[in-house]
């Protein structure tokens, strides 16, 4: 039935919805005690406040004037991190991949310059999106082409370079999705290549926590000194519940690396547990990459410390983790496969379980199963740190002696390198800038 039609068909009710109306402002008192003379579901057009028997599919769609709603509501807590998803755009397969954008997340698209503020939460793929774009852009063109003919040039000019990203003429192209609160998500398949796929975590600041209304206690300047044997508390706020809760800090010193701090919060209403590494001291000159072949459990029980900078690498699983993925971490190399697998089970089966392609669902459970038998030592492995701040360790066995089975390599940075740590812009030798 075409739109014309359900909107004649749907004048009927707002007809009845008018008559109705007359008799409950004549028969207020009647009503309120034998209940509504119509029944009225609990939802309403936010257009034309019609209440009466709207449409419902996977979104929101009044009959009666068009209006079209597709919001989501996130029920999940703000996560301890925002989050920010890159993805690069190579094939037309690609339109399909899911995206689920939270009320407080903004979409930037790099080709066109153009980002989609923090509004309303939905769930749809790339090409919706972009054809969403497209659709808002053409609202108000026939009007504006006689009110404003020079702006109505330059939004067709736009609008033929969105239709050229819809055509696939302008592959590659990234989507970027930026939200502080950590809840929104860019589906990933497990073929993808390393730089296809990204996810950064990263901490909010004060202003976007101001905006998310959480609280954050006031920082203290005064700097104290950490004694290596003693455990520091300090207040904060679970991330999980927002309830008080203690975090612990120490400063631990790893042989044959440096110190490090560790903190650990465990929250007592909740049972919420997290735990963070900062490494402290200069800038490294060079970077540094450790290769190990795990070829038993004693390798699998190694110390292991990864940074925020460092990336993962194991080529026999297909595996990669960006900079920032999981965090800092200071656990074993089981520990951090196991972290990997419930990870990735978590986000992969709860975002698009009940809608996944039956081929797509193989392809993970094959790929999950190779990661859990690499935990329990069934396949040998080679794993690669990549640390372009050499801030990462995986313990020496054989320490002080080399370990046969590690090799460890330091390298020049490279320009991308030093632009994504923010060095390229630092002072790093001030008595050499003060000479010149």
């Amino acid at each position: 039935m075409k739109l014309e039609e359900k909107k004649s068909d749907f004048k009927i009710f707002k007809d009845i919805k008018n008559k109705v109306d007359d008799i409950c402002n004549a028969h207020c008192e009647k009503s309120c005690e034998n209940g509504p003379v119509v029944e009225e579901i609990e939802s309403l057009c936010m257009q034309c406040e019609n209440k009466l028997f709207l449409f419902f599919g996977r979104s929101f769609e009044c009959l009666d004037c068009g209006f079209k709603n597709s919001e989501v509501q996130s029920a999940g807590t703000i996560q301890e991190k925002g989050t920010l998803y890159t993805f690069l755009v190579d094939s037309k397969n690609d339109f399909n991949r899911q995206i689920i954008k939270s009320e407080t997340s903004s979409i930037f698209i790099k080709e066109l310059d153009l980002e989609i503020p923090p509004g309303k939460g939905k769930i749809s793929n790339i090409e919706g999106i972009i054809i969403k774009i497209l659709e808002d852009l053409e609202l108000n063109q026939p009007l504006r082409k006689y009110q404003d003919p020079d702006t109505y040039e330059k939004i067709n000019q736009f609008m033929i370079h969105i239709r050229d990203l819809l055509d696939g003429k302008c592959f590659p192209f990234e989507i970027t999705i930026d939200d502080p609160a950590g809840n929104s998500w860019i589906e990933m398949l497990p073929e993808d290549p390393q730089k296809k796929w990204k996810k950064i975590e990263y901490e909010r600041t004060l202003e976007q926590n101001a905006k998310l209304g959480l609280y954050h206690p006031k920082e203290e300047n005064e700097k104290n000194t950490i004694s290596p044997e003693e455990v520091h508390k300090f207040p904060a706020t679970c991330s999980s519940c927002t309830k008080p809760c203690n975090t612990n800090m120490k400063l631990v010193n790893i042989p044959y690396f440096k110190e490090v701090i560790i903190m650990s919060t465990v929250c007592d209403y909740c049972g919420y547990k997290s735990n963070e590494v900062k490494t402290g001291g200069e800038i490294p000159e060079k970077a540094k990459k450790i290769t190990l072949k795990v070829e038993n459990m004693d390798d699998l029980s190694r110390d292991l410390l990864k940074s925020e900078t460092c990336s993962i690498t194991i080529p026999e699983l297909n595996l990669d983790l960006n900079p920032g993925t999981l965090g800092s971490k200071f656990t074993t190399l089981e520990g951090l496969l196991a972290q990997t697998y419930d990870e990735l089970y978590s986000r992969v089966y709860s975002r698009t379980s009940d809608s996944m392609e039956p081929e797509k669902n193989r392809r993970w459970n094959n790929f999950l199963q190779r990661l859990q038998d690499a935990r329990n030592g069934k396949i040998k492995f080679t794993i690669i740190l990549d640390d372009p701040m050499s801030s990462s360790y995986l313990q020496n066995l054989y320490a002080p002696d080399p370990d046969p089975n590690m090799k460890i390599e330091e390298y020049e940075r490279t320009y991308e390198q030093n632009e994504d740590l923010g060095i390229n812009d630092m002072i790093l030798n001030p008595e050499n800038q003060k000479n010149n």
